[in-house]
């Protein structure tokens, strides 16, 4: 079962509109709301790249750039970035446009980590490798492992003295854009 995949072999994307039951007493979309949109479509793309169940283990960079107001379209895409062992870090991008046009711009993107779990032990199970393929998915690869490190690093389950990208990145060894 752990066999590589290409990161479109699991793209999730959703579309939502923003109904009055979704917005903050100024008229835009709760953040709770968009929170669970955005975990939801991660879950989706973490279950189909491991063919099996995923749960959350973390959000990273949640960033709300820009308020979404009643009534406009999102659309949440969701994208492995790598695959570690039993983990993996999906990127889930968040666009927002008038419902009665098509242009869209970005209003909220973050890094989720799950965990492949087996289906009937819930115990973690490997997760396949990852084939980025296009140089913003190879971008996105790279970067992965000093994400990776910095949310053990802030979880204290690395030593700072082990973490070897981000000493890269310190030491200006290694760029990341």
């Amino acid at each position: 079962m752990n066999k590589s995949k290409k990161v479109s072999e699991s793209k999730s994307v959703m579309t939502e509109m923003i109904m009055p039951n979704d917005t903050n007493a100024l008229g835009n979309a709760m953040g709770g709301n968009l929170m669970r949109w955005m975990d939801i479509a991660a879950a989706i793309c973490a279950n189909r790249h491991a063919e099996t169940y995923c749960v959350t283990l973390s959000v990273d960079h949640l960033s709300f750039r820009k308020p979404i107001p009643l009534g406009h379209v999102i659309t949440l895409e969701a994208c492995i970035t790598r695959a570690f062992n039993t983990s993996m870090e999906i990127y889930v991008q968040v666009f927002t446009s008038d419902s009665r046009r098509r242009d869209a711009e970005l209003s909220t993107h973050a890094f989720f980590t799950f965990v492949a779990l087996d289906a009937d032990t819930h115990v973690p199970v490997q997760a396949p490798e990852l084939i980025p393929e296009t140089e913003l998915e190879k971008q996105l690869y790279e970067g992965a492992m000093l994400r990776r490190e910095m949310r053990l690093l802030l979880s204290g389950r690395l030593d700072g003295k082990n973490a070897r990208v981000l000493k890269e990145v310190i030491e200006g060894k290694k760029i990341f854009f």
